[in-house]
């Protein structure tokens, strides 16, 4: 009985149109939280994504910078500066031909003479062809390339080839150093071996000379 009085209030008090938008509130509700969740998992996927890209361009950048440092400048060729745009790493990580291109171009222009100065050289690479171009500078008037070159991708100095030249050289008395303890440690080792030979020549020579007596 009270069951049917309190269905009859929830009438007076709502209308059926009310009790119909209630109910439609409730399933936009639900449908928000599902449509927002789908969101959620979009964007997560999304960034997922781009982190990857931004993953395999940094490696593609470093394979590229390694690259540069791998090129033999022209002994006239006192520094090396090479700004690449956003664009053309894109652009030569899709296009191994255009990769294979702009690698050729920087080193014919860092092997070329630029004699009878030495110079430092800018190489600019864009996202095509056209917008590729090298400018020189004499070192006499090297204020122009440090002030461009400030923030470029690569770049090599006179400073920085005598800094590889200390390495290179370092690294060689150091391998030379450790030939020379090898070295050594054999002749220890062949002069103990030949020590020991004769200790055990003699030691038979006196057992063979007492065995005879």
């Amino acid at each position: 009985m009270s069951f049917g009085i309190q269905n009859n209030y929830l009438d007076k008090a709502f209308g059926a149109s009310d009790l119909i938008s209630i109910q439609n509130k409730k399933m936009s509700s639900i449908s928000d939280i599902s449509a927002k969740s789908d969101i959620a998992v979009k964007t997560k996927e999304v960034g997922q994504t781009k982190a990857l890209i931004s993953q395999e361009m940094e490696l593609f950048k470093k394979e590229f910078f390694e690259e540069l440092a791998g090129i033999n400048s022209h002994i006239t060729v006192s520094g090396t500066a090479i700004n690449i745009s956003e664009q053309a790493f894109k652009k030569m990580k899709e296009n191994p031909e255009y990769r294979e291109k702009i690698l050729s171009l920087i080193k014919r222009d860092l092997g070329d003479s630029y004699a009878p100065r030495n110079c430092s050289v800018m190489i600019t690479v864009g996202g095509s062809l056209n917008e590729y171009r090298a400018d020189s500078w004499p070192v006499t008037n090297d204020s122009e390339f440090s002030m461009r070159s400030q923030n470029s991708f690569y770049k090599k100095t006179v400073k920085s080839r005598k800094n590889e030249q200390k390495e290179l050289l370092e690294k060689y008395l150091e391998h030379k150093s450790e030939q020379k303890l090898l070295t050594e440690k054999l002749l220890v080792e062949n002069e103990a071996r030949r020590k020991l030979r004769k200790a055990d020549a003699e030691k038979a020579y006196s057992s063979q000379t007492l065995f005879d007596i």
